[in-house]
């Protein structure tokens, strides 16, 4: 009897060790299952008109068996930071030149996955409806973002109120490369791109260089408000960047191609009327 017990004990911890295996197994078989080819993606953006965009996307996305999920941003440092941290799998609110100088400054190892559209950026006033009437001394404000302050310059070269100094490139222009300033514009470079709609409204007297994703958000319609307003053919497109690493990544190429698609396109172009427009894949990389 004593021996037929003993055999019933082993048996039954056979079986409770095969059982514990099969678990185990089933139990990596699902997780591994459940993460090959995983189609879920994080994108982080600027509110507008990034997001927006993203929005209009996620039904073309989700035809491709891709979940997109928006990260929204009100700034622009934190989009790159969280990027570089593995927060998120992409962003898409940056020009190319700023995309390249937060690499340089922070190291970032990040990938230019292709340009969606421009944001002819412009120049507002609440004093002057034109550069013919802006007073000697005027200041001019724009965002402490290097990146941006040879676009500025740039714009305000061609319309004649200043000239750089041929030998720098129009790009990398800053306030110190200006050679001829006839009307003694001052510069105040030291305001966060997201307060410039505030100067704007706080500040009568000056002229103020405004992104235009904030412009649009402050209820500015560049076209009709802006001064001056950047043409079309600009060179700093907006971008999706993703860590190097990905970039090859299926589901992230395939958003680009959705951004890019005629639906999307189509979409930017009525929804924002000329403040934001569509690129050509050929001027975008």
């Amino acid at each position: 009897m004593k021996k037929l017990w003993t055999s019933v004990l082993a048996l039954s911890f056979v079986l409770v060790l095969a059982a514990c295996g099969s678990s185990e197994e089933d139990s990596s078989g699902a997780e591994s299952d459940s993460g090959e080819g995983s189609s879920e993606i994080k994108v982080g953006a600027t509110s507008v008109p990034h997001a927006e965009v993203l929005e209009e996307a996620k039904p073309l996305l989700e035809e491709e068996g891709i979940t997109l999920t928006i990260e929204e941003y009100q700034d622009y440092i934190l989009p790159n930071k969280d990027l570089a941290e593995g927060r998120i799998d992409a962003n898409y609110f940056q020009t190319i030149p700023y995309l390249e100088l937060q690499e340089e400054e922070n190291g970032y190892d990040f990938v230019n996955l292709g340009g969606i559209h421009i944001e002819p950026i412009g120049v507002y006033s609440q004093k002057y409806d034109s550069l013919e009437n802006v007073e000697d001394g005027t200041t001019l404000v724009m965002s402490r973002s290097v990146s941006t302050h040879g676009r500025i310059l740039s714009l305000l070269e061609k319309e004649g109120l200043i000239t750089l100094d041929e030998s720098v490139e129009k790009v990398d222009a800053t306030v110190e490369d200006i050679v001829e300033n006839p009307k003694n514009i001052e510069f105040d470079t030291g305001v966060d791109a997201a307060n410039l709609p505030e100067v704007y409204e706080r500040e009568e007297e000056v002229l103020v260089a405004i992104n235009t994703n904030y412009a649009i958000e402050a209820g500015l319609v560049p076209k009709d408000d802006a001064i001056i307003l950047e043409d079309t053919d600009s060179p700093y497109v907006n971008v999706v960047a993703a860590q190097s690493k990905d970039e090859d990544n299926e589901a992230l190429n395939t958003l680009v191609d959705v951004l890019r698609s005629d639906e999307i396109q189509t979409f930017i172009k009525e929804e924002y009327d000329g403040a934001v427009v569509p690129v050509s894949t050929e001027d975008s990389e």
